[in-house]
């Protein structure tokens, strides 16, 4: 996919820093090796991501269940594995379905949780799983109002409710694009908090409740220094002291998108819904296998399926077969680094990097100046780095990476004869510089933007459809389409190239 396309380029930076050249002989690299569930054509994968042969080791057996890395074997108590349900509710709007599953589930956790205590925490946390963002926002609003208010008249029917305790509403937290990277460590620290039986039983909570209008009502009209005054119970100071630190409060509801997919190891989880079904079913296997991880503690995955669209429906209709052979439907994704759009986006950062640590005198911030762009060490870079393209995609992908590359050199050494201090990076202080990367956000996209992260690999386009007899009307001041283009540091456009090349189709 996209993200796999642009790891690709950039691998081929990350291959040229990881080669020792011996004075005589050939290079030496590393060993890859690599293990994934869910792949097809992964000859094809493995050249478009690392440009290697591929080994397949070991090699396919005669007992399917066992692959020498895992057994298969039936589940049992001791190793009880995963579920799959499925749920359509027909005839009622999707809003409403998402609703009462999502206060079904809470309300069953917490009647678990009163039964079995610390061996239900698995099914005391949901995790939501979303395929869009917009739809994850919908259930953000909806935990906040519809689901909180069902539960409250659950309870007052006398039936099992969670309790949500000093105003507060159920704690939720996002695994999404919308929190900075620099804040997902602590919520995956987060999600590893456990609920406590002490604290987080229906009863319990009740006493809390009950104890703190008590003391409320004891400690009416007396001062805040008074000796008279009624102390709360040692539970429910407990109880406050971790709800006022978000980072030791557990977590009722994880709201998620496909960054679920990778990297998420939390043994806790037990308890999945999946709205809609994904788009692949790589990234359906890989998401849904974020519950069940602890050998001793049985998964529930709940999919819940739009009634409205055919694809939804048609996996409803087949899901005894689909999850009986899911592993065998899992699609084939392209990896294409060295098509047009792909190098428009990733070459100025592929080669910044390889050039700049190639030689330890580059690697300075304000070493840019200084790079002998027609060098030997930097013609030896571009050399390798248009031979991997032409091992990847032949011709055509070499001759438009070259292309951009002497574009970049080109505006590299104008860039190197501006008087001022020049940096890969703008630098403040004592040593300030002007950056010769552009981040990317800044404006359209040119010759030295750089994305810093893989959610920059691709931003929204505009489709342009022919409508021939007025069947299309165009939007309202929409942005016109354009390709990147160079600018000088001067923002004089003045002898720029501009690239009018479309996109492969």
């Amino acid at each position: 996919g996209a993200l796999g396309t642009m790891v690709g380029l950039f691998e081929a930076a990350v291959d040229e820093l990881c080669r020792w050249r011996p004075v005589s002989g050939h290079d030496a690299g590393p060993k890859i090796v690599a293990s994934t569930a869910t792949t097809k054509r992964a000859k094809e994968q493995v050249l478009g991501v690392f440009a290697r042969d591929l080994a397949i080791f070991p090699p396919q057996v005669l007992d399917v269940r066992d692959t020498f890395f895992s057994r298969q074997v039936e589940p049992t108590e001791q190793s009880p594995g995963r579920r799959y349900l499925g749920v359509c509710a027909h005839g009622v709007r999707f809003k409403s379905a998402e609703i009462q599953l999502m206060e079904s589930l809470l309300a069953a956790g917490q009647q678990m949780y009163d039964r079995h205590g610390a061996a239900a925490d698995p099914y005391h946390t949901v995790v939501a799983y979303f395929n869009a963002i917009r739809e994850l926002a919908g259930m953000r609003r909806y935990l906040d109002d519809d689901v909180v208010i069902r539960m409250q008249r659950r309870g007052r029917r006398g039936m099992v409710a969670r309790q949500v305790g000093r105003g507060r509403l159920l704690e939720a937290s996002e695994l999404t694009s919308r929190i900075s990277s620099g804040d997902i460590s602590a919520v995956l620290k987060r999600l590893e908090v456990p609920f406590e039986p002490e604290l987080d039983t229906s009863v319990r909570r009740i006493a809390i409740r009950d104890n703190t209008r008590e003391v409320g009502r004891a400690n009416r009209g007396k001062s805040s220094r008074s000796k008279d005054r009624v102390d709360y119970h040692p539970l429910v100071k407990r109880y406050y002291d971790r709800t006022d630190q978000p980072a030791h409060t557990p977590i009722d509801v994880v709201l998620a998108t496909s960054m679920l997919q990778v990297g998420v190891d939390v043994a806790r989880f037990g308890l999945m819904v999946v709205t809609g079904q994904p788009k692949n079913t790589a990234e359906y296997i890989q998401a849904s296998s974020r519950v069940g991880r602890d050998r001793g503690r049985p998964g529930l995955v709940l999919t819940l399926y739009n009634w409205t669209r055919p694809r939804d429906l048609a996996h409803y209709e087949d899901f005894a077969h689909y999850h009986a052979t899911f592993y065998r439907q899992v699609e084939a994704l392209s990896v294409t680094p060295y098509t047009r759009r792909a190098l428009d986006r990733g070459t100025a950062a592929t080669f910044v990097a390889a050039v700049r640590q190639i030689e330890e005198e580059y690697s300075d911030n304000q070493a840019a100046a200084q790079v002998p762009l027609d060098g030997p060490a930097v013609r030896g870079v571009v050399h390798r780095l248009l031979a991997r393209a032409a091992a990847v995609d032949g011709a055509r992908g070499e001759q438009y990476f070259g292309e951009r590359i002497r574009r970049l050199v080109d505006v590299w050494k104008r860039w190197q004869g501006i008087e001022g201090q020049l940096g890969y990076a703008n630098q403040t202080g004592k040593h300030p510089a002007r950056g010769f990367l552009e981040p990317a956000g800044n404006g359209a996209w040119s010759d030295r933007t750089a994305g810093y992260s893989m959610r920059e690999t691709e931003h929204e386009v505009n489709l342009l459809v022919d409508g021939g007899d007025g069947i299309y009307l165009p939007e309202f001041d929409a942005r016109p389409w354009s390709f990147a283009t160079s600018s000088p540091p001067t923002g004089d456009a003045a002898g720029e190239e501009s690239d009018q090349r479309g996109d492969e189709q």
